[in-house]
Parts: structure tokens; C-alpha cells; sequence
């Protein structure tokens, strides 16, 4: 006689998980939809902050278990709807829709998706993870081969409706980061870092290895045909490790950031590239055989622009602007003069930063507690930081 059970095994650690591995912020209470919270994830935990302007307070709403490991997140405001939602991929395999409900304060799971095996792996899809500017699709790639389109959209009854997966794979193919290309409201399109190791696995005598290279990559996805296509492939430098969107439409000239080591190039398929070398420290401590690479960023836009705050390792933190060309008239145009990068300040090493639209930079640390900083203003743009508290972890 045998035994069957379904019974599911589910453990907790006596002391939960305190580094911040993943922040994004965005407006997830339907109650307050001008205010916007951090989304962190710790672990195994899914937290909810937000910071009252008036008395620089930070306040945690909820804290959630997911009984798993959350390999990265992102918000997404399908159009139409009245808040962002959550999206999440962790070692299930699967990739999770989430709303916040403020009214019973918890989270609540809108869709579940499965796409691959459970467990860490370097072909399952969910290592990285990008959305869509405008809400209409997000991607899930692997470290190795496998990436995945989803199709956000609402059906008659104004629920939001997830599209099968669309696969874009190639075998034998390396991804270092994807980003989202702002397109404005034309077909939604992703960048990826890439490296095709095909001739480089078969050859014994390393020559393929040697002139190797990686490759920035854009993955065009038709919403009407409902697929995605490899639209434009260039070569990049082979230290490339982060790539950033940059505003389009109306609000600046798309394309991305590509930073690498030693220096940081804009790259649009359409337009001239752009270099710039990361600045070094002075003094006589300093190594000058040593190259700094970028290991954190974000973007901000305001009304008269927009900027980017790159970090280094050694947790130097610069301000990347752009100059667009003007017409006749004075008015920007979508193509970039040149770009400029200054430093800004110095802080803990972060994992991941967030900027609100009230001003305050939120800075998850690697190693110690994370932060949050209010920015000084001056015409819209920023010109210092203030710390005005610190989250424990």
C-alpha cells in the first residue's frame, strides 16, 4: 500500500532576509494615485515603503513572504488603468502579476504565468527583466539562450489580460542586461547586451575566442502581428556591463547608455555615437592603470529634461546630460550634440536606486542600510543631495 500526499513544505529563517537585492517605485495605491511607494525585495520578502514629504518620515506598509527567491522585479502601468502593477519573476518559474489592494492591505496576484523549470538556472527565463515605458509588454531573458515577451492589454471588462509567451531564443548566445527602448507609442522594442560564442565553442585553436564580440542588440516586438523580431545588432566594447534607457518621444532622443569599462557611449541605430571617459579621483592613492566601471544608475526626467546618475564601484556618483540639437526655431530636436558627465556625490555602494517625482533618491546599499536622500532643486533639476534617513536591513 502506498501513500500519496500533496502537501507542500514551506520554511521560514529565524531571522529574515535584510539585503536589497531589487527596488523599483511607482504608483501602487489606487487611493492615492499622485503619490508614489518603493517595492523592495529581500530575499524571500516583498516590502512596501513610503516616505511622508512633510516630515521626511519612512514608513513600511506591508511586508510579504513569497516563500521564494525574487529574482528581480518591475513596474508596469498597463494603459488605462489607475495604478502600477508589480511584476515579478523568481526561482518558481513563473512569472507573477501583482497589485497592492490598500483597503485590505496585502497584495493580490492578478496573473500567473508559467514559462519554465523551478529553480536558479542559467536557461530559464527571469535573471533579467525589463517593461515596457509605455506598459504594454515586458521581457524575461536568461543569462543563457532564452528570452520571453509578454503582451499586456485589457479585455471588455477592464481586466488586465497577460498574451502568450513569445519566444525570441538563441542557442548558444551569453546576455550580460537588457533595458527598455523608449519608442514613444510605436512598436515596444528591448536591448540586450549579447555575445554569440558559437565558433568560439568549436574552434580548439582559441582564434574565434580572440576576436570575439558583443553585440547591443534590439528586439522589436509587433503588437499587431503579436512576435518579436532582431531588428538591429551593432558591436559594442567587450567590457560593455549596463545598459540604461534613455527618454524618447517628446521628452528626449531614445536609444540607450551603454557603460563599460573605463567609459560610457550613447548608442541610437539612427544617430552618431557618443563617448565620454569615467573621471578619476586625484591623489597619489590613486591607481591610474585602474579602470572604473558602472555598477548602478537611474534616469530622471522633469518638465525642461532629463538626466541619468551613474555610480561607480568605488561609489562616485555622476550626472550623465545630453545637449539635443535645435532647429530654426530654438526647439530640441531628437538628435544629440553631445553629452556631458560631471561628478555629483559619493555614497554607499548601491545594488539598485530609485528616484520619486517628489525628489528623494532611495539607495539600496549593498552592504549596510540602505538610504534615502532628498535632492535640492533649482529650475526642475537637481544640483545636490541631502540624507534625511535610513532604512534598516
Amino acid at each position: 500500500m502506498s501513500i500519496t500526499s500533496n502537501m507542500s513544505m514551506y520554511s521560514l529563517t529565524l531571522q529574515p532576509a535584510g539585503v536589497i537585492t531589487h527596488a523599483i517605485v511607482g504608483n501602487f495605491v489606487a487611493s492615492r494615485p499622485k503619490e508614489q511607494q518603493v517595492i523592495l525585495a529581500q530575499g524571500e520578502r516583498l516590502s512596501l515603503l513610503t516616505i511622508d514629504k512633510d516630515t521626511d518620515q519612512i514608513r513600511t506598509i506591508l511586508t510579504h513572504n513569497a516563500f521564494g527567491i525574487l529574482r528581480n522585479l518591475s513596474s508596469c502601468r498597463v494603459p488605462g488603468t489607475p495604478r502600477d502593477l508589480i511584476i515579478v519573476s523568481s526561482d518558481s518559474g513563473r512569472v507573477s502579476l501583482l497589485q497592492y489592494d490598500d483597503e485590505k492591505n496585502r497584495f493580490e496576484r492578478v496573473h500567473l504565468e508559467t514559462f519554465g523549470k523551478s529553480g536558479i538556472r542559467r536557461t530559464i527565463p527571469g535573471q533579467y527583466l525589463a517593461s515596457d515605458p509605455r506598459g504594454r509588454c515586458c521581457m524575461f531573458a536568461s543569462v543563457e539562450k532564452n528570452k520571453v515577451v509578454y503582451i499586456l492589454n485589457r479585455n471588455s471588462e477592464q481586466q488586465v489580460t497577460i498574451s502568450s509567451p513569445q519566444e525570441v531564443n538563441r542557442p548558444q548566445t551569453l546576455t550580460f542586461d537588457i533595458c527598455p527602448v523608449d519608442t514613444n507609442f510605436q512598436n515596444p522594442v528591448f536591448a540586450a547586451l549579447e555575445v554569440d560564442y558559437t565558433d568560439s565553442d568549436q574552434d580548439p585553436t582559441n582564434e574565434s575566442y580572440d576576436i570575439r564580440e558583443k553585440l547591443l542588440v534590439y528586439y522589436r516586438v509587433d503588437l499587431g502581428l503579436n512576435h518579436v523580431v532582431r531588428e538591429w545588432a551593432d558591436a559594442v566594447d567587450y567590457s560593455a556591463n549596463k545598459l540604461f534607457p534613455v527618454p524618447g518621444g517628446l521628452d528626449g532622443p531614445s536609444g540607450v547608455v551603454v557603460c563599460s569599462q573605463g567609459k560610457i557611449t550613447y548608442r541610437h541605430p539612427m544617430q552618431e555615437a557618443h563617448t565620454l571617459v569615467i573621471p578619476r579621483r586625484k591623489g597619489g592613492l590613486e591607481n591610474p592603470d585602474r579602470e572604473r566601471r558602472i555598477v548602478a544608475g537611474v534616469v530622471h526626467r522633469f518638465k525642461a529634461g532629463f538626466f541619468h546618475l551613474l555610480q561607480t564601484e568605488d561609489g562616485d556618483l555622476f550626472k550623465l546630460t545630453m545637449d539635443l540639437v535645435e532647429d530654426d526655431q530654438g526647439r530640441k530636436t531628437g538628435e544629440v550634440a553631445s553629452i556631458e558627465l560631471r561628478y555629483f556625490d559619493t555614497f554607499p555602494i548601491a545594488s539598485t536606486m530609485c528616484i520619486l517625482k517628489s525628489g528623494y533618491l532611495f539607495v539600496a546599499a549593498e552592504n549596510g542600510d540602505s538610504h534615502f536622500y532628498r535632492g535640492a532643486v533649482i529650475d526642475s533639476d537637481w544640483v545636490e543631495l541631502g540624507l534625511i534617513g535610513a532604512e534598516e536591513t
